[in-house]
């Protein structure tokens, strides 16, 4: 079982990104502040999880949750400012529309770029520790699932249903014979599949 709080005095939301490590479209963050009597055997780090499960999870999370927001940041962000200050700004962008002001930030991971004047805490591996994370990874994870599930059906030769925008074998075979799409990550480097012979 995961805990449910890292602390008792302050109201804290956790926070997590999904989709860092994509080859195209946005990287997406949520913040999830839950009640204090919230109970979930099924919760856990959305990577632990069945797309099944995480779909299950989504309502009883969105529907329970004290506030949860889900924030955005492009392809044509992340090319501009990097994957690690999209990743930030799409946390706070989360963070921003809360419906209720966290005072204290539960982050995912072991770097983060403060919000106003919040304290956060980072915990590696959060996601499997602490509910609050768990939810916004599985919130996080299923919005962009969405979001590159409505993609596949304007691009499905990069079979998006499929690999959500990671970088497969059948990914990147897709990009040598199709180019890239409009979503696709320009200062993300597709290696070629085989070496090139001079």
């Amino acid at each position: 079982m995961l805990e449910l709080r890292f602390q008792n005095k302050l109201i804290e939301a956790g926070v997590d990104e999904a989709g860092r490590g994509c080859l195209a479209g946005p990287v997406f963050a949520a913040a999830v502040i839950l009640p204090k009597k919230f109970k979930s055997e099924l919760l856990n780090d959305s990577k632990q999880l069945s797309e099944k499960k995480r779909e299950e999870l989504r309502p009883i999370i969105e529907k329970e949750a004290l506030a949860w927001a889900v924030g955005i940041a492009t392809h044509e962000e992340i090319d501009k400012i990097n994957i690690l200050n999209a990743s930030y700004l799409a946390m706070h962008r989360a963070i921003e529309q809360l419906k209720k002001s966290p005072q204290l930030l539960l982050i995912d991971g072991n770097r983060f770029k403060k919000y106003k004047d919040i304290p956060f805490k980072c915990i590696v591996k959060g996601d499997g520790k602490y509910m609050s994370i768990a939810a916004a990874s599985i919130l996080a994870k299923t919005h962009r699932d969405e979001y590159m599930m409505k993609m596949d059906a304007e691009f499905p030769q990069y079979q998006w249903q499929k690999n959500k925008g990671y970088g497969t074998l059948k990914h990147r075979m897709a990009i040598e014979q199709h180019g890239e799409s409009i979503i696709h990550r320009k200062s993300f480097k597709v290696v070629p599949l085989q070496p090139t012979l001079f």
